[in-house]
């Protein structure tokens, strides 16, 4: 079977659609996530801290780079999921040394 030079890149641009449109949606949401605050450090000063947890998602595919929000997004309800986990109702952004991978500094502020 011989491929024209045209059916190669709109295969190539229906899989990076696919990819980065579905990315979004492999994260789950636990069962009280909702509830899970996002503050600034300078907010919790009377809160309990409760961990640090790193979280990653897939960023980049080859040559396919996610939208950052998008990976943002992703790692906030990581970070909002393992809040729950741990008992936590606030998370806090830490730092991030490559896009992907986020700290959070998980809280608890309410009784």
């Amino acid at each position: 079977m011989k491929f024209s030079s045209t059916i190669l890149p709109i295969t190539a641009a229906v899989l990076v659609l696919s990819l980065t449109g579905c990315a979004s949606k492999l994260i789950g949401v636990q069962a009280g996530a909702e509830r899970v605050s996002l503050a600034e450090a300078n907010q919790v000063a009377s809160c309990k801290l409760i961990s640090k947890n790193t979280v990653s998602v897939l960023a980049k595919m080859g040559f396919i780079v996610r939208d950052a929000a998008e990976v943002e997004e992703n790692l906030y309800q990581l970070a909002r999921n393992d809040a729950v986990d741990a008992g936590a109702d606030t998370v806090v952004k830490g730092e991030s040394t490559a896009l992907g991978s986020r700290t959070f500094s998980l809280y608890k502020c309410r009784p």
